[in-house]
């Protein structure tokens, strides 16, 4: 069974206005993404700023309810459940946050907000609470003095393991983390990658790796989900979707994967035109109506849902991507 299994999410947000501020139109942020993540795994997700990863992500950990799918967690859907029902869930699922600045309360210090999600869970005396986080600290290599200090002390990197730290603190089994290097030097990344790599491996986590870009998610990732104006348009495993991408979505993530030698040269597939809004999406494949594709408008009216290639490699049936 697996640990997640996400069916036909869907996340739409009135958009008001007018004099008495009426529902005007509906943003279809997230509109029918499916998946499922099994323990210990990694799945990555992958796409442009404003396809939808965030919001998958905060829904998911039911920091937002969904309009309508489920959300199965550990074998309760949790997409319908109250908040005080969600409290005993919440122990087993955290979430890491793509800027620590702002995911890190300035005027607590580390001990304060390491020790809150003990104090919620009404876990340990003050002593042990101490104790904890302290091992926590030195877990994700800093020196337990941190303890004292605040947040704004501290550089990126070293803020991002805190927020990794207060992930772990209450031992989950599966970790959403939602952009957690790309608010990072370069230099930085690899040593948080790798940290995450490390905690993984020794405590058994699953991770929902959100990123815009397939490099970062390849060094990560077991299997690979390319999402593109809400939807999921390829679902593969790591090598097969690197070796063999299917969707001419993923083909041009793939090409916009810099090179590290400035010797070498490529082909790559330049995008065209701009990303269609979710508050009036197109008719059939947006990725080829954004494209000019003249084979757009048979894609109209066709049914768009994940078909299965080859074993475990899905890709929306568009004749114009694929």
């Amino acid at each position: 069974m697996s640990l997640l299994s996400v069916q036909n999410l869907k996340m739409h947000f009135p958009v008001r206005g007018g004099v008495f501020y009426t529902t005007q139109a509906v943003c279809k942020a997230v509109d029918g993404v499916s998946f499922e993540l099994k323990a210990g795994e990694t799945l990555g997700l992958v796409g442009e700023s404003g396809c939808g990863k965030s919001t998958v992500a905060r829904s998911v950990v039911r920091l937002l309810k969904p309009t309508s799918g489920n959300v199965i967690f550990n074998g309760h859907d949790i997409s319908t459940q109250s908040q005080s029902a969600l409290r005993s869930q919440r122990r087993e699922m955290q979430m890491i946050f793509q800027d620590p600045a702002e995911s890190l309360n300035p005027r607590h210090t580390i001990g304060q907000i390491l020790e809150e999600p003990f104090i919620i869970q009404k876990m340990g005396t003050r002593a042990e609470r101490a104790e904890w986080s302290v091992e926590l600290l030195k877990r994700v290599g800093l020196p337990a003095d941190a303890m004292h200090r605040y947040s704004f002390e501290f550089s990126g990197g070293q803020r991002q393991r805190i927020g990794i730290a207060r992930a772990i603190a209450l031992n989950p089994k599966l970790i959403v983390c939602d952009e957690p290097v790309s608010a990072l030097d370069v230099s930085v990344q690899s040593q948080v990658l790798n940290l995450l790599l490390e905690l993984q491996r020794d405590m058994g986590l699953s991770y929902l790796f959100i990123a815009h870009g397939l490099n970062v998610v390849k060094h990560m990732s077991d299997r690979v989900a390319v999402m593109y104006l809400g939807k999921i348009v390829e679902l593969a495993p790591a090598s097969e979707l690197y070796q063999n991408p299917r969707h001419a979505y993923t083909k041009a993530l793939l090409d916009a994967i810099p090179i590290a030698d400035p010797r070498q040269r490529r082909a790559r597939q330049l995008l065209r035109g701009d990303v269609p809004s979710p508050i009036n999406p197109p008719a059939g494949c947006a990725f080829g109506h954004r494209m000019k594709h003249p084979k757009w408008e048979q894609s109209v009216g066709m049914d768009l849902t994940l078909k299965e290639i080859s074993p475990g490699h899905f890709v929306q049936p568009c004749p114009c991507c694929t």
